[in-house]
């Protein structure tokens, strides 16, 4: 028999994130190349919102949200890690509008 399949609900303000994969090597602004050996301290990464609790309040299921991977839980669910994390813990939302922020979008 196989395995059965399950919904994921996430609870209270937790937030599932799916990271975005880092190139294997950098560029600079002035086009210099960084291999993927060189690791940054305190680095934050950007990653893809896939399911949020029934407390959280500015995020939303297919939000890019900026973080620190650091001292989070990973999980992996059908071959696919994310990290599950506070949405207190977020230090970012990527909005396509500029009505409040900083007026830097992607």
């Amino acid at each position: 028999m196989p395995d059965p399949k399950f919904e994921i609900q996430m609870l209270h303000d937790r937030v599932m994130i799916k990271v975005d994969q880092e190139p294997e090597e950098r560029r600079s602004t002035s086009g210099i190349v960084i291999p993927a050996t060189v690791k940054m301290a305190n680095r934050l990464v950007w990653g893809e919102v896939c399911g949020v609790g029934a407390n959280a309040r500015s995020v939303k299921v297919g939000d890019k949200v900026l973080f620190s991977p650091e001292d989070q839980y990973e999980v992996e669910v059908h071959g696919q890690t994310y990290l599950v994390m506070r949405e207190r813990d977020l230090h970012a939302v990527a909005t396509q509008t500029t009505e409040h922020g900083t007026g830097l979008y992607l």
